[in-house]
């Protein structure tokens, strides 16, 4: 199959010109209007059958080769992050206190500049390309549900039924040139807890005669840290994060309630299913031990992101191939970061692998969620002439 890599830079410009106008108009979850908008022009332009309203604001884009052969879905995230920017770059958000601080405006530009590419070769595929531009990667903002599960709710992964994936994400966290494409688990999977303690009000100077729910709830905060350090083997992996906690509202004034939230972070379903049936019971023991009533509710937020052996080991040569220059990583990369299109490599065997798009010397360096939060833009060429690669080797 060709090399698409000269293919990606002479198409730069139109994949900058894209990425840098969603990053100036950035969307939170399903309210992606314009940016959908502007993916859906793009790919009917082509002659490429679009699909609006699947995952609420989700598009989808069919791609016939004309040919016998599997249907490959290609998943770009579109929304941006609640968060007011401080790059100072030319491109920067105009919206008040929203801003594309993950990459996703790269992605959607990648997902188009890949559209270019693969219906310009559509003669070389045999199969279909599906491309899914979805909204709402960053959480559910307000929905029971986040994007890619909705997504899959209304039928994304049908008409016609899905074979394999593929899916990638620019990287901050590592340089330019890199690129991680590897067999197994590769980002965690992820609960969301509310606890919220009732115990019995009472004046500061007389704690005697009530029952404190700050107390409680602190004592549960430091029990639970035993259930990574002695219930879990030192062999595996979870992370139990208490992130929020808010009670009272005075000095002088022991509150009713206190209410705590957080995260549960798990690779392997057995430790998943270990950690959180002790996290129950340290929570009901503790509270119950310290006299409070306990209402408390774990809601999966996303299983864990999975790569498939044989389609990851079909991207590995492709990625060596494409680009040969790059410092290739397939050795298991693991961040417990959480990534929704584990819903879709949940019921459809896919490969999501990273593209290195930091830059020190530019000062483009700062992580995901920073308000300074900018890549190297040559991570764009890269990014699009691997997909695209990826996917005409899978279709070949």
């Amino acid at each position: 199959m060709p090399n698409f890599l000269h293919q990606a830079r002479e198409l730069f410009p139109y994949t900058q010109s894209l990425r840098r106008d969603f990053h100036m108009h950035p969307e939170l979850g399903f309210r992606e209007i314009r940016t959908g908008g502007i993916v859906a022009k793009e790919l009917e332009s082509l002659g490429i059958e679009v699909t609006k309203g699947i995952g609420k604001t989700g598009v989808v884009g069919l791609l016939e080769s004309g040919k016998p052969g599997p249907t490959l879905l290609l998943r770009f995230d579109m929304d941006a992050l609640p968060i007011t920017e401080d790059t100072g770059a030319d491109y920067s958000s105009q919206t008040e206190g929203v801003m594309h601080a993950c990459g996703h405006d790269g992605h959607t530009a990648i997902g188009l500049t890949v559209a270019k590419i693969l219906h310009a070769h559509r003669d070389q595929l045999a199969g279909t390309v599906k491309f899914c531009f979805q909204p709402s990667e960053e959480g559910t903002n307000g929905e029971e549900t986040g994007g890619a599960e909705t997504m899959v709710r209304d039928g994304v992964l049908d008409d016609p039924k899905v074979d394999m994936t593929l899916s990638l994400h620019l990287w901050n966290d590592k340089p330019l040139g890199w690129v991680h494409v590897a067999k197994g688990p590769v980002m965690a999977g992820a609960e969301h807890f509310k606890i919220k303690l009732i115990g019995k009000g009472g004046h500061g100077a007389s704690p005697h005669t009530s029952i404190d729910p700050i107390i409680a709830a602190a004592q549960i905060i430091n029990a639970a840290q035993s259930i990574v350090a002695r219930n879990v083997s030192p062999l595996e992996t979870a992370v139990i994060s208490f992130t929020m906690f808010h009670s009272g509202t005075t000095f002088n004034v022991i509150p009713q309630e206190a209410a705590l939230e957080g995260t549960i972070r798990t690779f392997d379903a057995g430790v998943r299913q270990n950690v959180l049936e002790r996290f129950e019971q340290v929570v009901r023991g503790v509270a119950s031990a310290m006299g409070c009533q306990v209402e408390m509710n774990v809601k999966r937020l996303t299983p864990a992101l999975v790569n498939a052996d044989d389609v990851t080991a079909s991207v590995q040569g492709t990625a060596r191939r494409v680009l040969p220059d790059a410092d290739h990583d397939d050795t298991p990369y693991l961040t417990m970061g959480a990534e929704d299109m584990a819903f879709m490599q949940e019921k459809v065997p896919g490969c999501y692998f990273f593209v290195g798009s930091a830059n020190d010397t530019r000062g483009l360096n700062y992580g995901h969620h920073h308000p300074k939060f900018d890549f190297d833009e040559e991570a764009l060429v890269r990014g699009a002439a691997l997909m695209a690669s990826a996917a005409a080797d899978l279709l070949k």
